[in-house]
């Protein structure tokens, strides 16, 4: 057998823990699959005198975690310290400099300098590999770049973000509104104590940005990624959606389409939604993660799995080491940094569909009719209304008014919004939830 692959790891909480873990528990089954073993150097973290539950004593340490990448002892770093620059990301670039490996859990590094990173790699002849940043231990990316290489992807979407999920979910077992189940939530370890990037959709939009790349091969392009969170969605949408025959879910979708002068242009957006009962993400509950990717030759592939813990998201890690061990470098993104398109963003104006509309309005007289006034000038079809219950908005007590809309563009739905705009009839700002069928 080969020599070891000699590995350092910088971050070790539950994955970092559960790195060690799987190393020492599969390492017979890991070496032979690998082609040679794969073993811990160095090891790096913010507390070294804190209880991991495993034992360090075998691994040198660093207190400065950027060493690692100079080590000569190291071929590959691990990073899962997480944070898009700061230490991880000069580790990051030390690493590839240093002409050695980097195997990543960090998505918002990824989506935010994942070009310049790929770029290093591939210079330095070396790998960079992220597959527990997407969906943890789901093998998305691995697919992508391999399983469905052969074809052109037209969408890729689906439920990256665990915590959401969790929230939705619970939110639909039990009738509870969403402070209430994201305090359970935070108890139970499923959110973070400040759970902002997960409720309001950076963390799935970082994951997102991440998935569109690898699936249309064009250049990473976080910015334009329109994120909507799930923290104003009521138990009475959840109520609401289910007797229409849907599921809340928050949502990531990507896809590509041409513009008028024959332009590709990249639509990425997150965003909660009303799924329908009959499509395959509607039964994806608890803190589970699913990915839909749409090929023109394969057709729909569903991948669903744990997106989170340390188990899952360690075994994604050791994968990408493993593939290492075999001597896979490949492009990051599955084609070269350089060749990667830069493709524009794209309007979601035009875009059509249905979509379920909650006003939290004034209980007085005249008010439906203003709501209905506007659909009607800006061209919005409704399919059905309901006037539903009474919400306490502060200290002001409100009626809830839903709404569904015929197919239509999205264009139409804005300037609805736009003509009730400062309206004194609303006590909180209309929630829009756009529709998926199929």
């Amino acid at each position: 057998m080969s020599e070891p692959l000699r590995i350092a790891l910088a971050g070790l909480g539950t994955v970092g823990g559960g790195v060690i873990r799987l190393l020492e528990a599969n390492a017979g089954l890991i070496a032979r699959r690998g082609g040679r073993p794969i073993t811990i150097s160095a090891i790096s973290a913010r507390n070294r005198s804190k209880d991991r539950g495993v034992d360090l004593s075998a691994y040198a340490w660093e207190d400065d975690m950027v060493i690692l990448g100079e080590r000569p002892d190291v071929d590959v770093v691990v990073e899962l310290v997480g944070g898009a620059d700061g230490p991880a990301l000069a580790l990051a670039r030390t690493t590839f400099e240093a002409g050695k490996a980097l195997v990543t859990a960090n998505k918002a590094m990824v989506a935010h300098h994942g070009i310049e990173l790929a770029t290093k790699a591939e210079a330095a002849k070396v790998a960079f590999k992220f597959e527990a940043a997407v969906a943890g231990g789901i093998p998305v990316i691995k697919a992508l770049k391999e399983g469905a290489a052969a074809n052109s992807i037209d969408r890729v979407y689906g439920i990256l973000n665990g915590t959401c999920n969790y929230i939705l979910s619970t939110m639909e077992d039990t009738g509870r509104d969403f402070a209430d189940v994201l305090s359970e939530a935070q108890a139970k370890g499923y959110a973070e104590s400040d759970p902002t990037f997960d409720i309001d959709g950076i963390d799935a939009a970082h994951k997102l940005a991440i998935l569109s790349s690898i699936a249309f091969g064009t250049a990473i392009d976080f910015g334009p990624v329109a994120a909507t969170g799930i923290r104003r969605v009521l138990a009475a949408d959840i109520a609401q959606a289910d007797a229409l025959g849907y599921y809340i879910r928050l949502i990531g979708m990507a896809e590509t389409e041409l513009d008028a002068d024959g332009q590709r242009r990249l639509f990425q957006r997150v965003h909660p939604m009303l799924v329908h009962r009959d499509h395959p993400l509607a039964h994806v509950d608890g803190a589970t993660n699913a990915v839909v990717a749409e090929g023109n030759f394969v057709g729909r592939l569903l991948f669903q799995g744990a997106g989170a813990g340390d188990g899952p998201t360690a075994s994604a890690v050791v994968a990408d080491l493993i593939d290492i061990a075999r001597g896979d470098i490949g492009a990051p993104f599955s084609i070269p940094a350089a060749e990667l398109e830069k493709a524009a963003p794209a309007s979601s104006g035009h875009r059509t569909g249905k979509a379920y509309l909650r006003f939290t309005v004034a209980d007085r007289p005249g008010v439906l009719a203003e709501i209905t006034a506007a659909m009607r000038d800006a061209g919005v079809s409704i399919e059905s209304l309901i006037q539903k219950g009474r919400a306490l908005i502060g200290s002001t007590e409100a009626v809830l008014v839903a709404m569904v809309t015929h197919e239509g563009p999205e264009s139409a739905i804005t300037e609805a919004l736009r003509l009730l705009e400062g309206s004194p009839s609303f006590a909180a700002p209309p929630l829009v939830m756009h529709i998926l069928e199929d």
